[in-house]
């Protein structure tokens, strides 16, 4: 064998072994709809990285100002008011809370603030989370994303008091 060749063979071998070691990270996302006639849109993206989910909220469209961001109990947005979504996701029977804070709902996000151009973000990971697993106080699948038009005030049960529902969106793996 020549050596160009058996270089030229190495390298392949080496990188289809690289290519088949790096699998893509399990994943899953919500497309943001409005909801109310509120004109707000987005993205929220889970990533599964060894067990810890990030995930990414990005939003467009809305007043200036904090809005509330929570996951609910139904992945359903068909009404146009979001309330087919149900409640806040909490399947651990805890009081509304500050993330992170004990106690809080598996849903309880926070505020995405949001600038004078409608756009904001919010980025949370955590290992309370996980995407398809068996396990239904940790799985996010099949929930909901709502953006609410006001501020999570964190004390009110069991909502927050964040007011109206004026973004939806479905959580569903990503292929």
């Amino acid at each position: 064998m020549n050596k160009n060749f058996r270089t030229l063979l190495c390298l392949t071998v080496s990188v289809l072994f690289m290519f088949s070691a790096c699998k893509d990270k399990p994943s899953a996302s919500a497309t943001i709809s409005a909801k109310n006639n509120s004109g707000v849109t987005g993205t929220v993206t889970f990533i599964d990285n060894d067990g810890v989910i990030e995930m990414k909220a990005e939003i467009e469209g809305a007043t200036e100002g904090d809005h509330a961001i929570h996951i609910h109990a139904i992945g359903d947005c068909s009404a146009d008011d979001g309330s087919s979504a149900g409640g806040h996701w909490n399947p651990t029977g805890e009081d509304h809370g500050v993330w992170g804070t004990a106690p809080f709902h598996r849903g309880d996000i926070g505020n995405i603030n949001v600038g004078s151009n409608g756009k904001g973000s919010i980025s949370r990971e955590t290992d309370l989370w996980c995407l398809g697993c068996a396990d239904e106080t940790k799985n996010v699948i099949g929930k909901a994303i709502i953006i609410h038009e006001g501020i999570d005030d964190f004390s009110t049960q069991p909502t927050g008091a964040a007011g109206g529902r004026i973004g939806c969106g479905e959580i569903f793996m990503d292929e």
